[in-house]
C-alpha cells in the first residue's frame, strides 16, 4: 500500500520539471509593485511582486541587479521579465527576475529602441559621416548647464591637460520639456559662428526621464548636420542616448570628454622639443659633410697644382711633335731611296736623251717632293699651332692678361688679410712683371 504514496521530495521534483518544461512560463512579464524588499548590498536580491488580490516570490541575482538603471524602493511599481520555477527546500513557486523598469519608463524605452532603428537605417550613426577631431584646439564650447559638476570637471581638464585652449560654456537647459529646443539652438549657434575647433554637449547622469531630451530628433539632427566636431558625454559609462550615437565622438564621462577633446600640452612639447633635437643633429650632420666636400675641393690638385690641368695636353704635344718628325723623316727616306734608284737606273742606261728627261724628271719629282714637304710641314705646324693655342687658353697666364694678378711675402703666396701685417712688403705678380708695394692698412671683413 505504501508505494502508492509518494514522498514530498518527489512531488516538489515533479511538479519543478512541469514549471519548467511549460513553455509559457520560461519567460513571463510581469507588472506588479515592489514588496519587503531590502536592499542588499552586492548580494541576490530577494523580495516579492504583489497587485491587489495576489502576491509571488521574486528573485534577482546579483549580476542582473547590477545592470539596473534605477535604485528600487518599496511600493514601486515596476515591468519585469523573467522566469517561472520552484524553490524545492520551500516548496514554493517564484519568477527569477532577468530584467526590470519602473512602470511608465517601458513606453520610453520601446520609443528609444525605435527610434535608435529609425536613425540607424537612414544612416545618421554610420562611422563614414564623423569628422575627426582638432588635434591642437584654439576654442573649444561646451553645451551643457551652467552649474554643477559637469562643467567643473571640464574646466579642470582642460585647464590641467591644455591651459592654451580658449574654453567658451554655453548655458543650455539639460532637463524637461523645453531642453530639447534649447540644446538644438545652442549647438546650431555654435556652429554656425565658425569659430570653434571642437564642441563638447554634456550632462550628468540620471534616469531615461532626465536623459530623454538627448533622445529628440531635433537634438541628433543638430548634431549630424553640424560641422563642428562634436564630443558628446551625457549621463554616466552605462547610459547611452541617441546623442551619444550620433556625435563625432562619444566620452565615457565629462572629464574623458575633455581629455578626448585636448592633447597634454607637456607632452605635446616634449614631442616639438624632440622634433627640434633631430633637426639640429641632422642641419649639423649635413653641414659637416658639406665643410668636409669643401675642405677636399679646396685641398684639390686644380688649386694646389694647376699646372696639372695641362700636363696631359704638354705630353699629347711631345706626342705628337715625335711623329711628326718620324713621318718626315720616313718621308725623306723614302724619297731618297727613290733618288738612288733613279740615279742607279740612269747610270745602267746611260744614254743622253734618256739622262735629260731622267734629269727633267727629277727635277719634277725634287720641286714636287719640296712642295708636298713644305704642305705637309705647313699642316702639321697649324696642328701644332692649334694645340699650342688650345693649351695656352688653359694657361693661368692668360688669366693674369685678363687683369688678375696673385700677392706674396717671401714667395709664399697670400690667400687672406690675415696673413698680412703693416709695414709688410708684397709682392704683387702681373702678367708682364713683379711690383712691390709696402701695406699701409689692413681691412678685415666681417
Amino acid at each position: 500500500m505504501t508505494e502508492k504514496y509518494l514522498t514530498v521530495t518527489a512531488l516538489t521534483k515533479y511538479l519543478k520539471r512541469k514549471f519548467e518544461a511549460d513553455p509559457y512560463l520560461e519567460r513571463i512579464f510581469l507588472t506588479g509593485e515592489i514588496s519587503n524588499f531590502r536592499m542588499r548590498p552586492n548580494a541576490h536580491q530577494y523580495f516579492s511582486l504583489k497587485d491587489d488580490q495576489a502576491k509571488i516570490s521574486a528573485i534577482m541575482f546579483k549580476g542582473a541587479f547590477g545592470k539596473l538603471k534605477f535604485q528600487p524602493e518599496e511600493g514601486m511599481k515596476v515591468l519585469v521579465i523573467g522566469r517561472i520555477s520552484l524553490y524545492e527546500p520551500g516548496g514554493s513557486y517564484q519568477i527569477y527576475v532577468e530584467h526590470m523598469e519602473p512602470d511608465g519608463v517601458g513606453a520610453l524605452y520601446q520609443a528609444l529602441e525605435e527610434r535608435k532603428k529609425a536613425f540607424h537605417k537612414e544612416g545618421l550613426f554610420n562611422p563614414n559621416f564623423k569628422q575627426p577631431l582638432v588635434k591642437y584646439p584654439k576654442k573649444i564650447a561646451v553645451v551643457t548647464s551652467p552649474s554643477g559638476a559637469v562643467v567643473r570637471d571640464i574646466m579642470t581638464t582642460v585647464k590641467r591637460r591644455y591651459p592654451i585652449a580658449q574654453l567658451v560654456v554655453f548655458p543650455t537647459l539639460v532637463q524637461g520639456d523645453k531642453a530639447a529646443a534649447d540644446i538644438t539652438r545652442r549647438i546650431k549657434e555654435v556652429d554656425q559662428s565658425g569659430e570653434y575647433d571642437t564642441m563638447i554637449v554634456a550632462r550628468g547622469g540620471g534616469s531615461i526621464e532626465d536623459l530623454w531630451p538627448f533622445n529628440e530628433e531635433n537634438v541628433a539632427r543638430a548634431i549630424f548636420e553640424a560641422r563642428t566636431p562634436i564630443v558628446s558625454s551625457v549621463g554616466h559609462e552605462t547610459d547611452t542616448t541617441i546623442a551619444d550615437l550620433v556625435a563625432d565622438v562619444r566620452a565615457a564621462t565629462p572629464t574623458a570628454a575633455a581629455e578626448i577633446a585636448t592633447p597634454v600640452l607637456r607632452e605635446e612639447l616634449l614631442r616639438i622639443k624632440e622634433k627640434e633635437n633631430r633637426l639640429f643633429q641632422a642641419m649639423s650632420a649635413q653641414l659637416k659633410h658639406k665643410k668636409q666636400k669643401h675642405e677636399h675641393a679646396v685641398n684639390s690638385f686644380v688649386f694646389k697644382q694647376p699646372k696639372r690641368l695641362y700636363e696631359a695636353f704638354s705630353v699629347q704635344l711631345d706626342t705628337l711633335n715625335r711623329k711628326l718628325e718620324q713621318s718626315l723623316s720616313q718621308e725623306i727616306n723614302q724619297k731618297e731611296k727613290k733618288f738612288e734608284q733613279m740615279k742607279q737606273r740612269l747610270y745602267f742606261r746611260n744614254p743622253q736623251e734618256k739622262v735629260k728627261i731622267s734629269r727633267q724628271q727629277i727635277e719634277f719629282l725634287n720641286d714636287k717632293l719640296e712642295k708636298n714637304m713644305e704642305r705637309l710641314v705647313e699642316s702639321k705646324k697649324i696642328a701644332v699651332s692649334q694645340q699650342i693655342a688650345n693649351l695656352d687658353l688653359l694657361s693661368p697666364l692668360k688669366t693674369m692678361l685678363r687683369g688678375y694678378s696673385y700677392v706674396t711675402i717671401d714667395e709664399k703666396i697670400i690667400k687672406s688679410v690675415n696673413e698680412i701685417d703693416k709695414e709688410q712688403i708684397l709682392s704683387v705678380h702681373l702678367s708682364d712683371g713683379v711690383v712691390d708695394t709696402t701695406v699701409t692698412d689692413v681691412v678685415r671683413k666681417d
